[in-house]
């Protein structure tokens, strides 16, 4: 069995930036435990797959990290769709997924890619212990929703962190955002999910799913330029849409090849 295989860099202008993903696109679904296996065996935080589901430009959709297979993945979704466009079908503007969190769609608009995603705004909560251990900051906000997201004053607070990982995986199944005013953005965030075998993801478009209601309201504006202050780094443009978010990005291919099984 032969399977295409691709590391795009997405949320980056350039390669070593952004969040790599790699991308299989198949004919047909492959056993899930395969799948798994490959996902693991590529070590990076998400391995998407994907097969033809409709009418062109449509595609279904699934996301592994090397441990599990999740519900949502920003970074694997806009590299999945930048191989669309430019490797499969260089004629469509937008590419529809069918994927666990319904259907998502992604616009081209020149170099940038829009993904259009279901919006999860928090519910402010009592910080819970294991939160602020990890973090080894009180947060001056707590908010729940798919995710812990602890707000922080300052940018500075945000890339300082040291997380104790130990602690954030008690919180399971949520992973934890940190997030605060961007020195020259809108707001700066990181991303910590270590009980779904990602210590720290460098870039990650669901968490912005949180972040760009949150920053919305609170800075009373309805499109963000957001940084993912992570070793690695990522440039978003997040849109709020009333129940929905954009979250805009670009990518670059980093190497293509094959997997023989």
């Amino acid at each position: 069995m032969d399977i295409p295989l691709y590391q795009i860099d997405a949320f980056t202008d350039d390669v070593f930036g952004g969040n790599p993903a790699a991308i299989c696109p198949l004919d047909a679904w492959i056993d899930a435990a395969l799948m798994q296996r490959i996902a693991a065996e590529n070590n990076l935080a998400e391995t998407a797959f994907f097969v033809p589901d409709g009418p062109a430009g449509s595609y279904a959709l699934r996301w592994f990290t090397p441990t599990v297979e999740v519900d949502l993945c920003g970074h694997a979704t806009l590299a999945s769709a930048w191989l669309v466009f430019n490797r499969l079908d260089r004629a469509l503007d937008v590419v529809r997924f069918s994927t666990r969190s319904g259907e998502l769609a992604v616009t081209r608009d020149g170099e940038m890619l829009f993904l259009d995603f279901p919006a999860f705004p928090g519910e402010p909560v009592e910080t819970p212990r294991d939160l602020a251990a990890g973090l080894g900051v009180p947060p001056v906000e707590t908010l729940a929703g798919p995710n812990y997201m602890a707000v922080l004053d300052t940018e500075a607070e945000v890339r300082a962190l040291v997380p104790d990982f130990e602690a954030l995986t008690r919180l399971h199944p949520r992973g934890v955002i940190a997030t605060a005013p961007g020195d020259d953005c809108d707001f700066v965030s990181r991303f910590f999910a270590p009980s779904f075998g990602i210590p720290e993801d460098p870039v990650t478009g669901s968490a912005h799913c949180m972040l760009t209601p949150y920053w919305a309201e609170r800075l009373g504006k309805t499109r963000l330029d957001a940084r993912q202050v992570s070793a690695r780094g990522g440039v978003l443009v997040c849109e709020d849409r009333d129940g929905r978010v954009g979250i805009g990005g670009r990518a670059a291919l980093f190497m293509e090849g094959m997997i023989r099984l």
